[in-house]
């Protein structure tokens, strides 16, 4: 009878549209079959998400913390290891530290926990809780791997890790799924696009770590200040999430209606975003964002925020440019000199799409992830 390779048990928050989840998803279907095999533990829910994964054997379980409390949770956790036995538990940010004990307690061998970037409550990863939390359970985790730099240093410094038990892995993009596009896709409401449109745009869940609010108020700031692009310019930005009504109430009070849309989730990113002229993310934090990755990929120049991984990602004055969060002024300003230049969008354009395809392929990150699970295998 012919030994099953070793399972792996990926514990998240919950399976929805995010750039963490869409990450282990791609991981799941990059990764050899023959090598493993795959479970996804929610601590929350799942969702039709889940339709992303390409191997039917991934078993999907939610736990739904909320509704049964952490105890409970904790006492499934443990049934579901040692029902299981995976090879490997890999947990993922805060709330996936819910299954560190219970997996030393069901007998897993390999914990490895993944740092992946920090919620708007903490977002510098200064709060005493959170680190008191992740120091308690280090003796537990067998090996941490992070999404950046940043959040290395952050476990050495804040957490006391040591540097070997540590290994960053920055996200991968499908550079042959998310490409620049031979011609612009008619994707917008009729009347939304002028003549010579210039499309400023952005990808992600409408939540307060993401601040497109900030974004907003610097279109409304550019519009203000430059009356001759009123008629060029546009706003999109793709996603869905808590502050869709609060972000609507804003651009209504900004008088931005007729030259913003939000088109809700949709399944259609990679076209939307090679609709786009400038991509831009204003988020207060970050890890390594999967949609400046996804920009880039797709041959748009990157504004963003200097926060986390994302100077890691974006090279200033190559490939796009950072500013502070929250700063609505500087990345209007940001935003005209690519109304003012065409050939600076086009060269940086062009930087950014030769630097995904060369360091951030999805390849790349699959492997150094099986090199990580390999050498940890008993």
């Amino acid at each position: 009878m012919l030994q099953q390779p070793p399972l792996i048990v990926h514990v998240i928050h919950h399976l929805v549209i995010g750039g963490m989840e869409n990450g282990l998803v791609n991981l799941i279907n990059g990764l050899p079959a023959e090598a493993f095999r795959h479970a996804i533990v929610c601590i929350e829910e799942d969702s039709d998400f889940r339709d992303r994964l390409q191997r039917p054997d991934v078993e999907v379980i939610p736990l739904h913390r909320s509704k049964i409390g952490v105890m409970q949770l904790r006492r499934k956790l443990y049934q579901t290891f040692k029902s299981r036995q995976p090879a490997i538990v890999h947990s993922r940010n805060m709330s996936g530290l819910d299954a560190i004990l219970p997996a030393r307690l069901a007998g897993v061998p390999v914990r490895i926990h993944g740092e992946h970037g920090w919620d708007v409550n903490d977002l510098q990863g200064n709060h005493w809780k959170p680190a008191l939390l992740r120091r308690l359970h280090a003796p537990l985790v067998s090996h941490y791997i992070t999404v950046s730099e940043h959040l290395k240093t952050y476990l050495q410094q804040r957490i006391g890790v040591a540097a070997e038990r540590i290994t960053p892995i920055v996200n991968g993009v499908d550079t042959d799924h998310f490409q620049p596009a031979s011609s612009a896709p008619d994707l917008f409401p009729t009347g939304f696009l002028p003549e010579q449109a210039l499309i400023i745009g952005t990808v992600g869940r409408l939540q307060p770590v993401k601040d497109q609010a900030t974004l907003v108020r610097a279109f409304a700031a550019l519009r203000a200040s430059s009356p001759q692009l009123h008629e060029r310019l546009r706003l999109v930005m793709v996603g869905d999430g808590p502050m869709r009504a609060q972000l609507q109430a804003l651009i209504d009070e900004l008088q931005l209606a007729n030259s913003t849309w939000l088109p809700g989730a949709r399944d259609d990113v990679p076209e939307l975003l090679q609709a786009m002229d400038v991509f831009v993310l204003p988020s207060l934090a970050e890890g390594i964002s999967n949609t400046i990755l996804e920009a880039m990929a797709t041959g748009l120049p990157v504004l963003a925020s200097q926060v986390g991984g994302n100077p890691e990602l974006v090279r200033h004055g190559q490939t796009g440019a950072l500013f502070a969060p929250g700063d609505v002024l500087a990345l209007a300003d940001l935003i005209k000199n690519y109304t003012n230049d065409p050939a600076l969008l086009a060269q940086h354009a062009d930087r950014a799409r030769a630097i995904a395809v060369s360091e951030y392929s999805l390849e790349t990150m699959v492997t150094r992830y099986q090199q990580v699970y390999e050498s940890l295998l008993p």
